[in-house]
């Protein structure tokens, strides 16, 4: 997606340690116009799947995904980071690494919102090392449901994320894939 390998190159910030900072449009700050381009990008490229809901994670995903339900016209469900006195009955979990804030988090969703036999797309920010995806895929799993594809804003195509996912059998669409970053001269190389 051209439009936001521009944004990235113009407003991205590139630190050590393969961090991509793109937190003025995409996770911190939100572009909403640049984000219902995404949103109709992932209904283009993930048009042939019938999609019951969007599942994604908490706090990044929560506005790509909710912008995309839009498209798809169905709901959207995402994983908290934390247990509060709101969630009630029956969990589903799964254990994720965050790449970016070096943690491991227990990820939790109510199952009530995720019923067998159904369709779940899942929605991302960013595809690492590939954890948040997979603890997500997990939870679809234990609901009895069926990952529809996972759609991705950026992957980082030099770490192992992208591979495994698809190693496993998942469809995997990304919108940018970055094979090279370089902090120095702030420059990103992406995939073609």
């Amino acid at each position: 997606m051209e439009l936001l390998k521009e944004r990235i190159r113009k407003d991205g910030v590139i630190k050590e340690g393969n961090v991509l900072k793109v937190d003025n449009f995409l996770n911190h700050q939100m572009d909403v116009e640049l984000f219902n381009e995404i949103g109709k990008e992932f209904k283009r490229r993930f048009a042939d799947v019938k999609v019951d809901r969007i599942l994604t994670i908490e706090a990044s995903g929560i506005g790509i995904a909710a912008i995309t339900a839009q498209y798809f016209h169905v709901p959207v469900v995402f994983a908290k980071k934390s247990q509060s006195i709101n969630l009630d009955g029956t969990m589903l979990s799964a254990q994720i690494e965050s790449f970016t804030h070096k943690r491991r988090y227990e990820v939790i969703v109510a199952s009530r919102f995720l019923n067998p036999g159904e369709n779940v797309l899942i929605i991302d920010d960013f595809l690492a090392n590939g954890c948040a995806a997979l603890g997500l895929c997990e939870i679809v799993e234990a609901a009895h449901a069926n990952v529809a594809g996972i759609g991705i804003v950026i992957e980082k195509g030099f770490q192992h994320g992208g591979k495994l996912l698809r190693d496993k059998g998942l469809r995997v669409e990304s919108l940018a894939i970055v094979d090279g970053m370089d902090a120095a001269t702030q420059t990103v190389q992406f995939r073609e």
